[in-house]
């Protein structure tokens, strides 16, 4: 083995040989290969690109070209390790100068292709110049689509793409009308439509006997359809043995739309094979030395997991680069403006089977889930999403958009969702989270790493407070997710039941309550009723009396005025003629008095009058003959009127 200094030298030549800047990535290539500088640099440069010669065995080391259908051929064996063995860069090295590595492209274009050969050191920009000449297209009207990781900018280096020899691209001039002649027209606008339409893919899993449906635009490419596999499966890429794609489907770089794909239904089937890690580790046990070669063309996700990168961190972050728009905008103003670009942007990526999220402030949902009638309460679904998650994709294609958990959450839970890919909406999600549900919940979401998003909350709303009754991540199944979630609904269902019981009684004990007032408001209403039509008969009572008093006060006064109007009685004997009437009452009783014959008739109703008889109340009658003397004129005297010498006259009410 080297020492630490000849190893420090070792990877010095071998980054300076490769152009690999990332440390830790040229230790694993080098402890791959025992630290042998040699094989190491052979194994990261095509074969075609140069030859390395050992300063030792004075033979060049050539590796086989490439072919997937081959196995890796046999390596010679390492040079022993020597601190003389390699020294620092120079130009006396005896390392063969490397030729340009040069990349066949092949252009489609509507009914035109275009071959392109170019150096790796070229950027994406001399390709387009190049097609402008040949297709007479300008370059800012030009899309250059079929790139493994999706767009790419003008100024990239092709090298920086890890790309294979031979490569399948294709123009997209969407700013620009399709020619005229029906005959060009046709094949592209094809092409377009197809590019357009959905490809439903039966994937099954050779050795679970699994079915997955699973839906993809005629413009993604066979390499994300096999990395959607990866998630599903497990299966790395550069692992997945294939049976079904159609023989013009010969790069993973191709879209749907062009691989000859069954439309709107294809069936594949997927299995694993034998990993190189796995086929390495039998050769050495038989003392062979095997390089390892790869088991797809080009594949740049298997030459990162060779190179010691993750397949999932690699799939990551070629799976956000895809995504054109974030889920949510950073720093919203307005929650529920937030959840409405969420939902637009989820639709448009999932397609529109999928939860009905609820628009509104996480506090508004609480009030829809929790704070109405036990009966009408439902659970609360909080989806967390996270684009950086190499779950998210297959979780919400596969799992959160089936027919039956939508139908189920549509049931029995209100749904709201929030993005934590943006740091300033993860720290407002965590506020939400520690004001609601506790720090304990907040730091439990805070600990989860991006791997294990999308996770997805079930909170069941209680008398004090929320309780999580679950925490869902996104590494599940659609039968797991399903089982989880009818088990919240359990919980949730007993606790309900609980509620509803409760909440009877408290409404009989409030009804028997409203009812007891309703008594007692009515039996006070009575009494007060009562009240007011007693203090009414009394005042009516005192009206009446104080009218009465007043009537007998006016009469008392009229008759001491008619008593004192009264002439004076005249004496028995008196010169002048003198009438004596007896006046007999209603009671009774008799009134006597003399008057002079020539007294007016007025007089003697005055006199009556003057002892409570008033002559519009009473009429005085006279008995031979029978008369009314009230109905005489009151001007005449007594002689006139024959009430002379005397004359007995009654009273008598009138009617």
């Amino acid at each position: 083995m080297a020492s630490n200094m000849d190893r420090e030298m070792i990877l010095a030549d071998f980054q300076a040989c490769t152009g690999i800047e990332n440390i830790d990535e040229a230790i694993t290539l080098l402890e791959q290969n025992n630290w042998d500088l040699v094989a190491a640099i052979n194994g990261v440069i095509p074969q075609e690109n140069g030859i390395l010669r050992s300063d030792y065995g004075g033979e060049p080391i050539s590796g086989p070209a490439f072919d997937p259908a081959s196995h890796p051929a046999p390596a010679p064996a390492p040079a022993p390790s020597s601190s003389s063995a390699f020294r620092p860069v120079m130009p006396s090295r005896q390392i063969v100068e490397r030729q340009p590595r040069m990349l066949d492209f092949r252009v489609e274009y509507r009914d035109r292709n275009v071959d392109v050969v170019l150096e790796d050191s070229c950027t994406v920009g001399e390709i387009k110049q190049i097609l402008e000449n040949e297709l007479q297209i300008p370059v800012s009207k030009m899309l250059l689509k079929g790139w493994k990781t999706g767009d790419v900018e003008d100024s990239t280096v092709l090298k920086s793409l890890h790309l294979p020899k031979n490569n399948s691209l294709y123009v997209l001039t969407p700013d620009l009308p399709p020619p005229s002649s029906s005959s060009h027209a046709g094949p592209f606008s094809a092409l377009q439509e197809s590019l357009n339409q959905n490809f439903m893919l039966i994937i099954t899993h050779r050795e679970v006997q699994r079915e997955y449906n699973l839906n993809f635009s005629g413009s993604s490419t066979i390499q994300e359809v096999k990395r959607n596999v990866y998630d599903l499966t497990s299966i790395p890429v550069r692992h997945q043995l294939w049976e079904g794609w159609p023989t013009s489907a010969t790069d993973d770089s191709m879209c749907l739309a062009e691989s000859g794909l069954s439309y709107p239904c294809h069936r594949l089937t997927v299995g694993r094979r034998s990993s190189p890690a796995q086929t390495r580790e039998q050769s050495e046990e038989q003392s062979t030395d095997v390089h390892m070669v790869s088991d797809s063309d080009g594949d740049d996700f298997e030459d990162a997991s060779e190179f010691g990168v993750d397949d999932g961190e690699v799939f990551g972050m070629a799976s956000s680069a895809l995504r054109k728009s974030p889920m949510m905008p950073e720093n919203a103003e307005n929650e529920g403006d937030a959840l409405l670009q969420f939902t637009a942007e989820f639709s448009s990526r999932y397609g529109d089977c999928h939860p009905v999220f609820f628009i509104g402030s996480l506090e508004a949902t609480f009030q829809e889930a929790f704070y109405v009638k036990a009966r009408d309460r439902k659970l609360l679904a909080v989806y967390l999403h996270h684009d950086e998650s190499v779950l998210t994709n297959v979780f919400c294609s596969q799992m959160l958009c089936a027919e039956s958990i939508v139908s189920y959450l549509s049931q029995n839970f209100i749904t709201w969702a929030w993005d934590l890919t943006k740091d300033a909406n993860r720290a407002r999600f965590l506020t939400m989270c520690n004001r609601h549900f506790g720090s304990v919940v907040a730091q439990t979401i805070r600990t989860q790493k991006t791997d294990q998003f999308p996770l997805f909350l079930i909170i069941m709303g209680k008398r004090s407070s929320n309780e999580v009754l679950n925490v869902i991540q996104g590494n599940t199944t659609v039968d797991e997710l399903m089982m989880r979630l009818m088990a919240a609904m359990e919980i949730f269902t007993a606790q309900q039941q609980e509620d509803i019981k409760d909440e009877d009684e408290r409404e009989a004990r409030e009804n028997v309550k409203r009812e007891q007032d309703e008594a007692y408001r009515l039996s006070l209403e009575a009494d007060r009723a009562k009240r007011e039509a007693h203090e009414r008969e009394m005042a009516e009572q005192f009206r009446l009396e104080q009218i009465r008093k007043e009537q007998e006060e006016e009469r008392e006064a009229i008759r001491l005025s008619l008593e004192q109007a009264l002439p004076p009685e005249p004496k028995e004997e008196n010169a002048e003629p003198v009438s004596k009437l007896r006046i007999r009452t209603p009671s009774g009783e008799f009134l006597e008095r003399r008057f002079l014959a020539s007294n007016k008739l007025q007089i003697v109703f005055d006199f009556v009058a003057s002892k409570g008889f008033p002559w519009d109340e009473f009429k005085l009658l006279s008995t031979f003959p029978r008369r009314d003397v009230t109905q005489l004129d009151p001007n005449k005297s007594l002689l006139e009127v024959k009430l002379f010498p005397q004359e007995t006259l009654f009273l008598e009410a009138k009617e």
